[in-house]
């Protein structure tokens, strides 16, 4: 399963399918799941959006067929009673319940959507992710995890407000994800819960994960090799501030690295 990853790690951005992606991030955790099935359910959702809008153009009409099927008939909603479980970041298990997180839900909207030639991305919103149907000419946003439910200007400048209070009517900074960012994002809500759940050597796999997949990820390097020194394995934590320093160009974090490296000489 890992050299999955490792092939995933390979791809340009623009090639990553998302949903499929980060189906095969989870089939690490799940190596005698039939991924068969869980491909099955994602043509599925791609059958239903064509035969009820393959020929829409509207983003808002795309918006509300989405919300549709993938809500609606298909039931995939946000997790509000148990937010925190670590299988709302886990495809195969979000596919399984029928529920996730924003990251997850959205991964399996636009790639959905853009299966039918459609603008779709994953926009980062501070404490929160939603997702972009069409280009700069009528946009439409809306939110996964409530169901597909159109958000407008005010509740996104409220969003903003919640992350960011001194830049609240900043909109137009609000950005499309990268799709490597998507994936390590959704990597990235499992490390941080297996953390605080004291699971320390499961959050260094995770990041490990990451690094496998997205290379230039300065924080999963970091955050690796901080858990390595947790976990006693100095030969693995020099090696993973080595490949940091490769790839970072921020001079504060340079100087962070060489000085940690320097404290490992000898150790």
């Amino acid at each position: 399963m890992l050299e999955d990853l490792t092939r995933i790690g390979l791809l340009d951005d623009d090639d990553i399918v998302l949903d499929e992606a980060a189906l095969e991030l989870a089939l690490v955790d799940h190596p005698d799941a039939e991924s068969g099935s869980y491909q099955d359910v994602l043509e599925a959702i791609t059958v239903r959006l064509e035969a009820a809008g393959a020929t829409i153009v509207e983003p808002a009409e795309q918006a509300e067929q989405l919300a549709r099927i993938l809500s609606d008939e298909f039931g995939f909603l946000g997790d509000r009673e148990t937010y925190d479980d670590p299988a709302n970041a886990d495809l195969i298990r979000v596919i399984d319940r029928r529920r996730g997180l924003p990251v997850s839900l959205s991964i399996l909207y636009v790639a959905a959507a853009r299966r039918l030639g459609w603008m779709a991305n994953v926009l980062d919103v501070p404490g929160h992710v939603l997702v972009l149907l069409g280009g700069e000419a009528a946009p439409v946003i809306v939110d996964p995890f409530h169901g597909g439910e159109r958000v407008g200007q005010d509740r996104l400048v409220a969003l903003l407000s919640a992350g960011r209070p001194d830049d609240a009517g900043a909109v137009r900074h609000v950005a499309a994800m990268p799709n490597r960012a998507v994936l390590v994002r959704l990597l990235l809500n499992q490390a941080t819960r297996a953390e605080r759940a004291g699971r320390g050597r499961r959050a260094l796999d995770l990041y490990r994960r990451m690094t496998m997949i997205a290379a230039d990820h300065g924080h999963a390097w970091w955050e690796r090799a901080r858990l390595e020194l947790i976990d006693g394995d100095v030969p693995a934590a020099r090696q993973s501030l080595v490949s940091l320093l490769e790839i970072t160009r921020d001079p504060d974090l340079r100087d962070r690295v060489t000085e940690m490296l320097s404290r490992l000489v000898g150790a």
